[in-house]
């Protein structure tokens, strides 16, 4: 599944270079024998984004950072352009995210993180319960999180000092300490769905997903 998320992102003309960051010398050989790139980091790093922070570090020439996590293995060129595409515009968020539309099937499932974002589409909040409650049929978008991100680089290394927030340890989502701490995240729609696989069930589904 690493290897797929690293082919995968590697196919993406824009990013400079692919770097696995992981504690793991399993993952590690993986990525070493089809001649990838990988940086070794402490087994005691709390979250993707402190890991990939980390390994930042070691690349100062670097102005925007994405954190694609290995459960991702169907992510696709088109939604790392959608990411970025507030960078190439000229525009210096300091951190983006991607989502795509909400199915009903999904509204109940704690695994699907929802958002709800202000009318400039930063984030309001994440959320694994349904929200906003719809005491009211509107047209406002349902949004299913894709836990992927990028960073200015200097935030980047800011958030790494941010000391973790009561939502985010309580809904165990890294990205609530940004909002927590008064900072903003653009949310990018893309048109394409993707599957990430951290249960049995996932990887069931995985093996026919489009």
């Amino acid at each position: 599944m690493i290897q797929w998320v690293y082919e995968r992102a590697s196919r993406y003309q824009k990013l400079t270079k692919v770097v696995v960051a992981t504690d793991s010398d399993e993952i590690a050989s993986v990525i070493h024998n089809i001649g990838g790139t990988v940086e070794l980091t402490d087994s005691n790093i709390l979250t993707g984004s402190d890991r990939v922070a980390v390994v930042a570090e070691r690349y100062p020439e670097m102005d925007v950072v994405i954190n694609l996590q290995g459960d991702e293995p169907f992510v696709k060129p088109e939604m790392l352009e959608d990411l970025i595409r507030p960078y190439l515009q000229g525009e210096r968020p300091e951190m983006t995210t991607l989502a795509y539309p909400l199915l009903p099937e999904e509204y109940a499932d704690p695994g699907v993180v929802k958002i709800v974002t202000d009318l400039k589409q930063n984030a309001l909040y994440f959320s694994r319960s349904l929200i906003p409650f719809m005491r009211q049929k509107t047209d406002v978008p349902l949004y299913h999180h894709m836990g992927v991100y990028a960073f200015r680089r200097d935030f980047l290394q800011l958030y790494t000092t941010l000391p973790q927030t009561p939502l985010e340890l309580t809904e165990s989502l890294e990205q609530l300490r940004v909002l927590e701490h008064g900072y903003r995240i653009r949310v990018c729609p893309t048109k394409h769905r993707s599957l990430e696989i951290n249960t049995p069930e996932e990887y069931e589904r995985a093996q026919t997903f489009v």
